[in-house]
């Protein structure tokens, strides 16, 4: 135990000499991020290669410079070095996908309305929609011949379905007039498209079979259902026959035809639930599907691909890193080396060449390479702006819980002090609870060190990243042992003198929103609390939020045991409350819905609790308006600030 916290020690002690986190005046960069700052942050992601691997798609999210923020696409020329942008609009573009023959970038846009399909020329020349005004598509794919694509998005809205809205007359059934999302083909050379899959069908992605001949799908007959039902078919790209290949159990995605055509491959979980962890393979002919990586790496797989010679890669989360397999259709599995940074997402070549956004908790996302065995270099300085930040490095450390089970943590000391002991310390609770905390920067961490708190995120039972055993040990227990863990965290911190045991705050959003008002209902340790997006009636939760399925996992069906719901739920404890609440909730949450923070509030207000409420209008569940943002993280620091503040010491 002693020597898993030698990383604090040495910091308590200074006799290594190294530099405190925010010593400005010696590194020449600003001390801390500020919520403006934060917003700058660019974030990289859907890394394609072309086929021949000689230029590489990104795309890159922008600082929002009104309302909403942007994404482009950029194009890395492997030979030069060089990165240019490739798309420009007032929207967005994203999901860029190069033709079979490396000439064409198909990619998805909004600019002229909902995301739609628009496909440019790679050496030059305006992007063109390839489909009708308004009509959504939400993923796709290029034939194998390149003269066809496959897209999946609902029917476009009739004339009659808009003079209805125009009129007001827009009332419609529950799971009878929702407009599916279908499969569809459209021809590349005149822009026409034809239905493929049924019209009450949910699609939800789809794949080529290398002939061209057909897709492999995974959709569902019974949209109505609230529980997985998707099923994974062969569908005749003539005819449009259907032919079901398997019916795996619980959620699953990321469907990918092997480069022979003889089976898929797809992320599910041994469990049935809650979300998928390992990587499996099924073969076309019908027979049983395989678990690849439930043994051999026993990780939440992030993501993967298929290599030329029918072998895979995937990148698996292992605590607060993530690493890159190669994984054998067999079962076997063997890492890469280590990079100088976290990969959070990868991409390889035909030839070999890896690439990857790659961060840490003080570096920025940047675009890496590797190439053969070398070592990965940085390619790009999208975030260089952020080299003149000084942030709080992350410390990952472990504590045993009230059983004996380690868990691991991430600890952040304040910016600009060199003091280590007795700290105003914040508890940041990941969101999921299939979720975890990574070395990557954590603006709300970094927020927080700014002013003075030290913030520590602990992965408690539930989170990803240390097996599928662990992910399932808050299964109809949320708020018990997982809630325990956080505890346990909190007395060992206060213990070893990290942590001021009278300046203890907790934050959070989604779960961590409701683990932080359950928090408060237990206990008042806590002098101030911010909760984002929370939960507080699990049972009405169940009956109003869009993906139930997800909590039926954790919980069974509300009407089957509503008071094991309610025995979980903070607004039931609501009368314990003594610490200062600020909740922050978008009106149009689906995940969540605004419900769940209104009922605590009437609750907190009647019996006299400081209490907060600010209501987002428009935002769903992750904010996205710039104004918003700023908004909500100032509250959060203010409310801090007011209830626990930095330079009020303990008795």
């Amino acid at each position: 135990m002693q020597s898993r916290w030698i990383r604090i020690l040495c910091f308590l002690a200074f006799a290594a000499g190294v530099p405190a986190c925010g010593y400005a005046q010696n590194s020449g960069k600003s001390c801390g991020l500020t919520p403006e700052q934060a917003l700058t942050l660019r974030r990289i992601s859907g890394l394609r290669f072309s086929p021949k691997g000689d230029r590489l798609a990104v795309v890159v999210g922008m600082p929002p410079k009104t309302v909403l923020p942007a994404r482009h696409i950029w194009v890395y020329d492997v030979a030069s070095g060089g990165l240019r942008q490739f798309t420009d609009s007032p929207k967005s573009e994203f999901d860029p996908q190069w033709s079979p023959d490396g000439k064409r970038l198909a990619f998805l846009s909004d600019r002229n309305g909902p995301p739609s399909l628009y496909v440019m020329p790679t050496d030059g020349g305006e992007a063109r929609p390839l489909l009708e005004k308004d009509r959504a598509v939400s993923s796709f794919s290029w034939s194998p011949d390149g003269t066809k694509i496959a897209l999946i998005g609902p029917d476009p809205e009739t004339a009659a379905e808009k003079k209805k809205k125009e009129e007001k007359k827009d009332a419609f059934v529950v799971d009878q007039d929702d407009r599916l999302p279908r499969l569809w083909i459209a021809d590349v050379a005149s822009g026409g498209v034809r239905a493929i899959s049924p019209e009450r069908w949910r699609v939800s992605s789809a794949g080529w079979l290398p002939a061209g001949d057909a897709l492999i799908v995974s959709a569902t007959s019974r949209p109505q259902e609230d529980y997985p039902t998707n099923r994974i078919y062969r569908v005749d790209a003539a005819s449009g026959k259907t032919t079901e290949i398997s019916a795996p159990r619980g959620p699953f995605g990321n469907l990918h035809v092997s480069p022979d055509g003889k089976s898929v491959a797809y992320l599910a979980s041994a469990a049935f639930g809650p979300a998928p962890h390992d990587l499996y393979l099924q073969p076309l002919d019908g027979r049983d599907a395989r678990d690849l990586t439930g043994t051999s790496i026993n990780r939440v797989i992030e993501s993967y691909e298929w290599r030329p010679d029918g072998s895979l890669m995937a990148m698996a989360q292992m605590g607060f890193e993530d690493r890159i397999y190669d994984v054998g259709t067999n079962g076997s599995a063997k890492a890469l080396a280590k990079f100088a940074v976290n990969p959070m997402s990868f991409t390889a070549s035909a030839s070999g060449m890896v690439a990857f956004v790659g961060e840490t908790s003080t570096a920025a996302p940047e675009l890496w390479v590797r190439e053969g065995h070398g070592a990965a270099r940085k390619v790009s300085d999208f975030n260089k702006d952020w080299a003149g930040i000084e942030l709080s490095p992350l410390h990952v450390v472990h504590y045993k819980s009230f059983d004996g089970l380690e868990i691991e943590a991430g600890l952040y000391y304040p910016c600009g002090t060199t003091e280590r002991t007795h700290l105003p310390t914040i508890f940041l609770i990941h969101g999921g609870p299939t979720g975890a905390w990574r070395d990557s920067i954590n603006t709300w961490a970094q927020l927080l060190t700014a002013r003075g708190y030290a913030v520590f995120t602990p992965n408690v039972r539930g989170s990803t990243g240390y097996g599928e055993k662990f992910v399932d040990m808050n299964r109809a227990d949320w708020g018990g042992k997982d809630f325990r863990d956080v505890m346990a965290g909190v007395d060992d911190l206060v213990a070893r003198g990290v942590a001021d045991a009278n300046r203890l705050g907790i934050t959070g959003w989604s779960y961590g929103g409701y683990m932080t008002e359950w928090a408060i209902t237990q206990t008042n340790r806590f002098k101030a609390a911010v909760a984002g997006g929370g939960m507080t009636d699990l049972l009405s939760e169940f009956g109003t939020e869009d993906i139930p399925g997800y909590d039926s996992w954790f919980w069974g069906w509300s009407s089957e045991n509503p008071y094991r719901f309610l025995q979980h739920s903070p607004l039931v404890f609501a009368k314990n409350v003594k610490t200062p609440l600020l909740m922050v909730h978008g009106e149009n949450d689906p995940i969540d819905p605004i419900g769940q923070d209104e009922e605590f509030y009437r609750a907190l207000k009647y019996y006299g609790t400081a209490v907060e409420l600010v209501k987002y209008p428009r935002e769903p569940h992750g904010f996205q308006e710039k104004n918003h943002q700023l908004d909500w993280q100032h509250r959060m620091l203010d409310w801090f600030a007011k209830y626990m503040p930095v330079n009020t010491k303990a008795n």
